[in-house]
């Protein structure tokens, strides 16, 4: 890549990061191109530049969120980990990922973005269901996860149970935190899926799980 294509998409990556941090602080709908402009000290003209226009913007975050999330699965698919430990490593990535918007940051999006969250979504549960897909099949040929398994219904839902759990007016009401809930469905979701010898496996690695722990 060359110094001044480096250079512009170090711009455009900082004008997402500062567009995020004014989205959260003060609103999604309340923020304008003229907001970001001003703090970020330089011009619509430049701003228009990298982005066509706010819902543009709006659609660039949510599509650069998802590719640096690809990018670290790509990492974490290269360290060739057993399906246990992969399956944890991800799952604290997701924990994490699906905290970073608030309800009211959703509901923006659904209500002020509807076809863009739509798409994102869709696009993210895909994704989440790919991965699923691959680890359960990697775990059967390791040995770890049950050969009986049915592994096209049983990733899609393990993804509808990771949706279900963000229901926070069911699962919130006898306080317990996102973290201990987010890990009772990963602890089930092994153990419902592994044989003898990946239940063994997961007996050790849990020792050390902590989904409050940032990766």
């Amino acid at each position: 890549m060359e110094e001044s294509e480096l250079n512009n998409n170090e711009k455009f990556l900082t004008i997402l990061s500062q567009s995020v941090d004014l989205f959260k602080k003060y609103g999604i709908r309340s923020v304008s191109m003229e907001d970001i402009a001003r703090e970020m000290g330089i011009s619509k003209k430049t701003l228009y530049c990298h982005v066509n226009g706010k819902t543009d913007l709006v659609e660039k975050i949510l599509q650069y969120s998802l590719t640096i999330f690809e990018e670290w699965f790509n990492q974490v698919e290269a360290k060739n980990l057993n399906a246990i430990d992969e399956l944890l490593e991800i799952s604290k990535r997701m924990n994490e990922e699906y905290q970073k918007f608030d309800a009211s940051d959703v509901f923006a999006l659904k209500k002020y973005y509807p076809a863009i969250f739509k798409n994102h979504l869709e696009y993210k549960t895909r994704l989440a269901y790919r991965i699923a897909l691959q680890n359960i099949l990697k775990g059967i040929s390791q040995g770890l996860y049950r050969a009986d398994l049915d592994a096209d219904l049983t990733a899609r839902l393990f993804i509808q149970k990771m949706i279900g759990i963000h229901n926070s007016d069911f699962f919130m009401q006898e306080n317990q935190t996102f973290e201990k809930i987010f890990e009772v469905m990963i602890e089930n979701h092994i153990r419902g899926i592994a044989n003898e010898a990946g239940i063994t496996y997961y007996n050790v690695q849990k020792e050390n799980l902590n989904f409050s722990q940032k990766i």
